[in-house]
């Protein structure tokens, strides 16, 4: 809840004085007497403020800010004391404290306090979320094969020559692809994409190349493609191996003389659009066996990239997943996890068939339906296992309610992961409607993918 307040104070009096003014403000308040209390509390909700005194029974306050601020970091606390001193107020602000009230407090400079540091909470969460916006398109590693891609991207981005990007499933070539197009001259353009393969073959030329008005049954209206739409960008061309040779031979004349004619239109239009193909078969292998246009190939095949399968660059693996871990952790509004030694052990000895996608679902499972802190190997899923295995790591819910929407919320992300995070796919998968996914999305705080 975004204006809930937990007020944490040993006098009886205070927390019911401040209880009853802060809800006649609007805010929703709970308030308990100890640290201890304190730590519990947030096991059940997570609040968005607390005033915090400095002496406590018990663990005193200063200890339970370090405490709450290691497992909740975005929880803004505001410090009271009636025995405040200098070296407590820079060691609560060390500590991240937001500020620092001595008693008697003043209704109004408390009330006042609660409000901005829930604004200053609400700007620090909005510019996460642009970061993590940004961050969705980072190439995460530090291993020499990354190093090398980044290079190589360093050298041919700026340019406009044809790129064709080979790669596992799962490796990050559309992320290549967006860096590509972030150090081109078109970077202030917006990126387009088509996953050739999920393109049904009847539609993938409308797909690309669009259509008039009455072109086809069901065309009630024209249509732009993604050619015409990244005019003057650059157009990905994803998992290109599993086009048909009849668009290959579209797209051939396209790249050859830079101008296209909409289906059911006899007016070419004229594009200035840079290419970048991705696949992860071997199009000389396609070749051979007459699946791939060998003109095409060369023309797609300008600057060559490879990117290597996780297995190969097993040192990116903590980063990646310490990446992840942030962002789903953010994401979900769960507690930041820790992985020990052991779990990571695990994670970088595992072989990651379906590579950097498969470990970043493992780690949003883990976020998602570990509720303790500390994730060790054992609260880790099965990683490899086959079909028909339970892959949710062991679990501890406090009630019935929570454990069905975290095991709806899971299978919610499962699906969204199966179907690329298509809405409509989803709903069908599922055998919902549309507007019901949306609505137990938002419900159980899923975000939908962009």
């Amino acid at each position: 809840m975004p204006n809930s307040v937990l007020v944490v104070d040993d006098e009886e009096g205070i927390r019911r004085s401040l209880k009853g003014v802060l809800e006649d403000e609007g805010f929703f308040v709970d308030a308990v007497a100890s640290g201890e209390e304190c730590l519990s509390a947030f096991e059940r909700r997570v609040f968005s403020c607390v005033l915090l005194d400095v002496w406590l029974p018990g663990i005193d306050g200063i200890q339970t800010l370090e405490k709450l601020k290691a497992i909740y970091p975005e929880t803004a606390v505001i410090m009271i004391s009636g025995h405040g001193n200098i070296a407590t107020a820079v060691r609560a602000t060390q500590l991240g404290a937001l500020d620092f009230i001595e008693k008697p407090l003043q209704i109004e400079r408390t009330v006042l306090a609660i409000r901005n540091a829930l604004r200053r909470r609400q700007i620090e969460a909005d510019n996460l979320l642009l970061r993590q916006q940004v961050d969705d398109y980072v190439m995460i590693g530090e291993s020499v094969p990354m190093r090398a891609l980044r290079q190589q991207i360093a050298v041919a981005g700026p340019t406009g020559g044809r790129i064709l990007i080979y790669g596992e499933s799962g490796t990050g070539k559309e992320l290549a692809a967006r860096a590509l197009h972030r150090a081109s001259p078109r970077a202030s353009m917006t990126f387009i994409e088509l996953n050739c393969a999920a393109i049904p073959e009847e539609l993938i030329e409308s797909e690309l190349f669009g259509h008039t008005k009455g072109a086809f049954t069901g065309a009630t209206q024209a249509k732009e493609g993604k050619f015409e739409q990244a005019d003057g960008s650059t157009l990905l061309l994803d998992e290109v191996g599993d086009m048909s040779l009849k668009v290959q031979a579209k797209v051939l004349r396209v790249l050859e003389e830079q101008r296209f004619e909409p289906v059911g239109s006899n007016s070419a239009t004229t594009v200035d659009v840079r290419i970048i193909a991705a696949t992860n078969k071997r199009l000389d292998e396609e070749m051979e066996r007459g699946a791939f246009r060998p003109d095409l190939f060369y023309r797609l095949n300008v600057i060559p990239f490879e990117i290597s399968p996780l297995r190969e660059r097993r040192e990116d693996i903590p980063l990646l997943a310490e990446h992840f871990n942030r962002k789903y952790s953010a994401g979900y509004a769960r507690p930041l996890k820790t992985f020990t030694d052991d779990a990571l052990d695990r994670l970088s000895s595992y072989d990651w068939p379906g590579n950097v996608r498969e470990l970043r679902n493992t780690i949003e499972r883990v976020v998602i339906m570990n509720s303790r802190e500390r994730v060790a190997a054992d609260d880790l899923p099965q990683l490899g296992a086959p079909e028909g295995v339970s892959l949710a790591p062991r679990y501890n819910f406090t009630s019935y309610r929570e454990g069905r929407e975290e095991f709806e919320r899971q299978y919610i992300v499962t699906k969204l992961a199966e179907c690329d995070g298509n809405m409509t796919r989803t709903a069908e998968a599922m055998g919902i409607d549309r507007s019901h996914l949306y609505r137990r999305m938002k419900a159980l705080g899923i975000a939908a993918r962009s």
